[in-house]
């Protein structure tokens, strides 16, 4: 009778390593596409001679400094640090969003699927 029983439960499929790294690469150029599209929105805002840069500047710079590799090597002269600003603060706020954005991107390429207890390995 619990034969029976066991046979009917069907155990769902887990995610094969195909699928992972696909999910990855979608992923990943997601937030890619995402940063390319905040720097390219607040460089002409938060860049100018006038603003002086703060903390929460900081920390939208340094999470946003990535997504200015694409344009720095296709040969245009993005800025990536500001440099009027006001000090301690505008660099604690830039190494944060700089290591969040690490983070996040890093994070999102280096996750593993948990395996589900008795699922064997691909």
């Amino acid at each position: 009778m619990s034969e029976t029983i066991q046979e009917q439960v069907a155990t769902p499929a887990g995610l094969s390593k195909t699928k992972v790294i696909v999910i990855k690469i979608i992923a990943l150029t997601a937030i890619s596409l995402a940063l390319i599209s905040a720097q390219s929105w607040a460089t002409p805002r938060y860049y100018q001679p006038d603003h002086v840069a703060g903390f929460y500047t900081g920390l939208l710079e340094g999470a946003l400094m990535p997504a200015a590799l694409p344009g720095l090597v296709g040969g245009h002269d993005l800025p990536i640090y500001a440099p009027n600003n006001v000090g301690r603060g505008y660099k604690i706020g830039y190494i944060l969003g700089l290591n969040t954005c690490g983070t996040l991107f890093f994070g999102v390429a280096f996750w593993q699927p948990r395996r589900r207890r008795g699922e064997k390995p691909d």
